[in-house]
Parts: C-alpha cells; sequence; structure tokens
C-alpha cells in the first residue's frame, strides 16, 4: 500500500495492493494499524456507501469539521476534490482523480476540501468513512459548474440533485 501526497495541501492518494485472480478481485479497504501514519491516528465514526447510474454528479460537498476516506468499490467515477481552506496554502485549488473499482484507489481529505464523485460507468458504488456524525446545515455546496473555480469535467450535462444545481458555495 502506498501513501502518496497530492497537489492539495493536506490530501493523501492511497493506492492498495488488489489481487486479482480468476475468482475476481480482493482489496482491504482499511486497517487502523496501517492507516495510523497517514490519518493521525483518527477515529472513523461512520461509513456512507452511495449507489449512482453513469452520468450522475454527487458534491461537491464538504465541512470544516470532518476527515473522509473515500473510495470506488464499483463502477468508473471522476472524483474532484477543491480546497475550500482560506487559510491553505493550495485554498481555491482542486484537482482530479479516476477512482475505479478495478483501481481501489482511496482519497483521505481533511477538514475542508469539497468532494465529488461523478459516475463515468455505473452502476457506480463510492465509499466513504467519515471521523464525525453528519450533521445538516453544516456542509458547503460548491457549484459543479462554479466559473470562480474552473472545474474541468469530462462531460457537460451531468444529472444533478437540486442541491447540487443550486450550490451554497460558502468561505469560512
Amino acid at each position: 500500500m502506498r501513501f502518496e501526497a497530492t497537489d492539495l495541501h493536506g490530501v493523501v492518494r492511497i493506492v492498495p495492493e488488489v489481487f486479482s485472480d480468476h475468482r475476481g478481485r480482493y482489496v482491504e479497504l482499511f486497517d487502523a494499524a496501517r492507516y495510523r501514519d497517514a490519518t493521525g491516528g483518527i477515529a472513523f465514526v461512520q461509513d456512507d456507501v452511495s449507489v449512482s447510474h453513469a452520468g450522475v454528479l454527487r458534491g461537491l460537498h464538504g465541512d470544516f469539521e470532518t476527515t473522509k476516506l473515500v473510495s470506488v468499490l464499483e463502477g468508473r467515477g471522476y472524483a474532484v476534490i477543491a480546497d475550500n481552506r482560506t487559510d491553505s496554502p493550495t485554498f481555491h485549488q482542486w484537482q482530479a482523480f479516476e477512482l475505479s473499482g478495478d483501481n481501489r484507489v482511496q482519497l483521505l481529505l481533511p477538514p475542508g476540501i469539497g468532494n465529488s464523485i461523478l459516475a463515468l460507468e455505473g452502476p457506480l458504488v463510492y465509499w466513504y468513512k467519515q471521523d464525525t456524525h453528519f450533521v445538516p446545515g453544516r456542509q458547503f455546496t460548491i457549484r459543479w459548474d462554479d466559473p470562480e473555480w474552473a472545474f474541468d469535467w469530462p462531460i457537460g450535462d451531468p444529472i444533478l440533485s437540486e442541491r447540487d444545481r443550486a450550490g451554497d458555495y460558502v468561505r469560512v
């Protein structure tokens, strides 16, 4: 398993070993002892899964209290993460990653990072661990097409929730 720095301050790309044979694939998703150094000993308290059809874009969502560990379990997705922390050296920068059931790449996202997933091939199963419980009204949503951020998406007309279409961009 490799832990790699990304272009965004504090964001870690985790590349696990994926074992494949004639029966399918096997990968270890999480082990507290292995992740201790990369997470600073974070205690995750909640796991969530979303399932999306091809063309669905979820996010960009975040808050200023929650660390997340995200990955795609099945399907293929285009993840965009955005640094919304005004005190960060990479404030207002973003980066994209391909996450898939084949590569099982994970992203460790500190508080203040907005994250999203666009389902390129579905069904896309998106898994994430959080170190806090969800609290309505605490999250920010950055519009997927906000001209200030100038995100580069591989499709021009994704399927969105009303929340994601409207956005409610917040800076600290």
